[in-house]
């Protein structure tokens, strides 16, 4: 099947570290489902961190031993991403890679990206961008869900309608998007009798209580807020008068934010038994599921679109109430895997006071996500009714539980969905590998040749007559001291090498000035213009002096 190079980047696939996202989680995931299940000959990596391949193996390897040939592309190798023909991002900011490929040709490889979150004012610029940037349709974007695909055609819709108005129709085909939902290693996430003794045991819940699971960040504007659980939770607890146990399993920002996230959660359920762990620890991020008998997880936040928990819990054999929320409609079947609860929000033109001042800069990213959260409510009567049911109904969470697990297995597991990637990428191949050849510009106007972006800066520009001498009793000897000195030796990019600029100074000595175009014969043709530029690092430091033909 077809293969895609990854672009690969540790903080796009570690989920190891303290300040822990859901794209970090959603990325490790895919990149162990991914060296499990692809049919490839080989894994391609792109090495876009530039930091050593033996360091990257040791992440790869601590994630999934890869059971094929790895290759690593150099950061700086880009023309080698057209084998295989395609670059997969862990991110939606196809616009940024199509301007780094243009110089190379547009068909050189195509390009496919992943949306997690959408809302930041970084994303939807990139987004917006799609319809200028060179993209075409052999490029693609993987919606993780529905309601984040209908978002991303919603903004393409207003960004197409102020193009055309201004410049009229795009000539070149839109990127492609594509619904493929996130995918979780079901395996990983086998309920465990032992785990789920250990775990009550440590948390001082009996063997025969019941227990709901919440499972990620404590950020009551960038995630979610727990209020709503809290209130359902409490109202379950009274109306079954059984006792609830409430795992909440998950990290903030701070220790401070930890305390006082718990704190404020506990007090809107004094009747349920209210308990925390830290989410992070290794020993609790597959494990911790085994202790619960249903999850639930009302998000409310335009931060999240897709929601990999109530996966996770679908494949831990979990029944669900969730919230009927942006990826949690494709996920849960709502009376089979568990309850979806309805949610409500303002319609369309009652917003746009936040987007200003998110637009100007006034409010952060948290608030201007926790402002739409705080108008978006969730049934509470419908979720009390829901937890009640399966508080009390052992034989319903068994149902539940079995059929949520089957339902991962069969639709969530990455053996399902990376066969979706790969097909993709077969896919846009082809239609890559059948586009008609165009010109490349050579040009990317977001990141311009800086000589030729402020040519007027300078009285005049170094030309191939120029006359080039050596500066009288200049020895290579003073020349090396010279270029190697701090004041020298700062900003280097491309610049000859030493055994350059000895033939340089060499042959100035032996045949005396000679013109810019001579001495860009002393080294081979792919080094020449390097050669040329470097005489002006040579002049600027009193080695040469350069003048116009007489």
């Amino acid at each position: 099947m077809a293969n895609a190079a990854i672009c690969f980047h540790p903080d796009a696939f570690d989920a190891s570290q303290t300040r822990l996202l859901g794209r970090h989680s959603a990325g490790e995931s895919f990149l162990r489902g991914f060296l499990r299940h692809a049919d490839v000959e080989r894994f391609d990596f792109w090495n876009l961190s530039g930091k050593p391949t033996a360091e990257l193996d040791v992440l790869v390897e601590r994630i999934e031993p890869p059971g094929k040939p790895v290759r690593w592309i150099p950061r700086l190798g880009r023309n080698a991403l057209g084998d295989p023909g395609v670059l997969h991002l862990p991110d939606p900011k196809l616009p940024h890679e199509a301007w780094a490929r243009l110089p190379l040709g547009a068909r050189r490889y195509a390009i496919c990206g992943v949306t997690h979150t959408t809302a930041t004012d970084r994303v939807m610029r990139h987004l917006a961008d799609f319809l200028i940037a060179p993209l075409d349709d052999y490029d693609a974007l993987i919606c993780t869900s529905t309601a984040v695909r209908a978002a991303v055609d919603a903004q393409l819709d207003m960004m197409r309608e102020h193009m055309r108005s201004e410049y009229g129709r795009r000539r070149r085909a839109e990127p492609q998007r594509v619904t493929i939902p996130l995918g979780v290693n079901v395996a990983d996430f086998g309920p465990s009798a032992e785990h789920r003794r250990a775990w009550r045991e440590r948390l001082g819940i009996p063997a025969d209580g019941v227990v709901g699971l919440y499972v990620g960040r404590f950020n009551v504007r960038g995630k979610m807020n727990p209020a709503l659980m809290a209130m359902a939770l409490e109202r379950a607890a009274k109306r079954t008068g059984r006792t609830i146990y409430w795992v909440n399993s998950g990290w903030a920002e701070s220790e401070a934010a930890q305390a006082t996230y718990h704190a404020e959660t506990a007090k809107l359920c004094p009747s349920v038994e209210y308990r925390a762990v830290d989410g992070r620890a290794p020993d609790a991020r597959f494990s911790i599921w085994s202790v619960a008998d249903f999850f639930i997880s009302f998000s409310d936040n335009i931060q999240e679109t897709f929601g990999l928990t109530p996966v996770e819990a679908m494949a831990a054999g979990l029944p669900s109430v969730v919230s009927d929320w942006d990826g949690y409609k494709d996920t849960l079947r709502h009376g089979i895997d568990g309850f979806r609860i309805p949610t409500l929000a303002p319609r369309p033109g009652f917003g746009g006071d936040i987007a200003h001042w998110y637009a100007n800069s006034w409010i952060t990213y948290d608030n201007y996500v926790g402002a739409v959260g705080q108008y978006t409510a969730v049934d509470l009567g419908e979720a009390e009714a829901a937890i009640s049911v399966l508080v009390t109904d052992p034989d319903l969470r068994r149902r539940q539980g079995e059929q949520a697990r089957l339902r991962a297995r069969e639709v969530f597991d990455w053996s399902v969905i990376i066969p979706q990637y790969q097909a993709l990428w077969a896919e846009q191949n082809a239609r890559r590998r059948a586009a008609p050849e165009t010109p490349s510009p050579g040009t990317n106007p977001y990141a311009p040749d800086p000589f030729a972006l402020f040519a007027a800066y300078p009285t005049r520009h170094l030309m191939r007559d120029d006359i080039v001498s050596l500066i009288p009793g200049v020895t290579e000897q003073d020349a090396r001291a010279r270029l190697g000195a701090p004041l020298a030796v700062y900003s280097p990019m491309n610049r000859p090498t030493a055994a350059e600029v000895a033939q340089v100074l060499a042959a100035l000595a032996e045949h005396g000035p000679a013109t810019v175009a001579r001495l860009r014969e002393l080294v081979a043709p792919s080094r020449a213009n390097f050669l040329e530029r470097g005489l002006l690092w040579l002049a600027r430091h009193d080695i040469v002096a350069i003048s116009r033909p007489s």
